[in-house]
């Protein structure tokens, strides 16, 4: 028996140096993601506690991180000043994004199932021609736009901001068409076999199966119009349309120096942001990582 043991000596010592190699690299790579998570994060954090701060510690030297006493006097201030309509610009971001949001998932569910589903001449050439427009920048198109709104009469509304989201987005085109190639085709041909047309394999068999990808689009949709700052400023000429972004740079404006107001309200609109991307991370990660798993 003793001979057996020292035999297997060395085989141990070296399984248990590779466990600790592992265990020393897993805690170096989780070190090395908590670093740089804290430095993403140090900017909401002073973004937070600004906003709790008195106007005296703000700009204090030696820098002063947590507010002596907390003024959560602040946000009361900022979200009832009148030059900050705080729920009505929320009703107008609201509407804006979810419109929006309902319109690119429509539209995007439907031209890339067609991208990736169905057989028809030209199919790949289009969808060539649909990527290629990701290239151009918007800067290039938005005088255009302007004018061809103004023309027809939709400058000062909503329309041009939501409208576009109805016609697709060729990033999102492309994250569905990538999920759309990996379900197997047999459920389609099964499906056209029992009688289904194309728009019930869709409805019926495509989108339950998808739902993470869709919930993907959704929330990068919901995001980019929540945040969204040119196109409401372009397209929106009435104080009373404004959205949150647009009414914080408004707010911004007429109180360049009352910065606890303006950190109290920018922390009002950036937090359900947060929250929502939390509630929705693991469908988030999951359409992240099944996207794209077949060409």
């Amino acid at each position: 028996m003793a001979t057996v043991v020292n035999r297997a000596t060395p085989e141990v010592r070296l399984w248990q140096s590779k466990r600790i190699l592992t265990a020393f690299n897993k805690s170096v790579t989780f070190l090395l993601l908590l670093a740089a998570a804290l430095l993403f994060l140090l900017p909401l954090f002073w973004m937070i506690t600004t906003s709790l701060k008195p106007k005296e510690q703000i700009f204090a030297y030696p820098l002063i991180w947590l507010p002596d006493p907390p003024q959560w006097v602040n946000y009361g201030k900022a979200l009832n000043n009148p030059s900050f309509k705080f729920l009505l610009f929320l009703q107008n971001s609201l509407y804006y994004a979810i419109t929006a949001t309902i319109g690119t998932v429509i539209s995007c569910s439907l031209v890339a199932y067609a991208f990736a589903r169905l057989r028809w001449w030209g199919r790949d050439v289009w969808f060539a021609i649909t990527l290629s427009t990701m290239m151009i920048p918007g800067p290039v198109v938005l005088i255009p736009l302007f004018l061809i709104f103004k023309d027809i009469g939709w400058v000062g509304t909503f329309k041009p901001l939501i409208v576009p989201a109805f016609l697709g987005s060729p990033f999102f085109i492309f994250l569905l068409r990538q999920f759309f190639l990996t379900i197997p085709m047999d459920l389609s041909d099964a499906a056209r076999i029992d009688g289904a047309s194309d728009w019930g394999i869709f409805w019926r068999i495509i989108l339950p199966l998808t739902q993470p990808a869709l919930a993907t689009v959704a929330l990068f949709a919901f995001l980019g119009c929540w945040n969204d700052f040119l196109g409401p400023l372009i397209f929106l000429n009435d104080g009373d349309k404004y959205t949150l972004a647009v009414g914080l740079a408004a707010f911004r404006g007429q109180y360049r120096t009352q910065w606890d107001l303006m950190m109290a309200a920018a922390t009002v609109i950036t937090v359900p942001i947060v929250v929502l991307f939390f509630f929705a991370q693991k469908r988030f990660i999951q359409g992240i990582t099944l996207t794209g798993m077949k060409g």
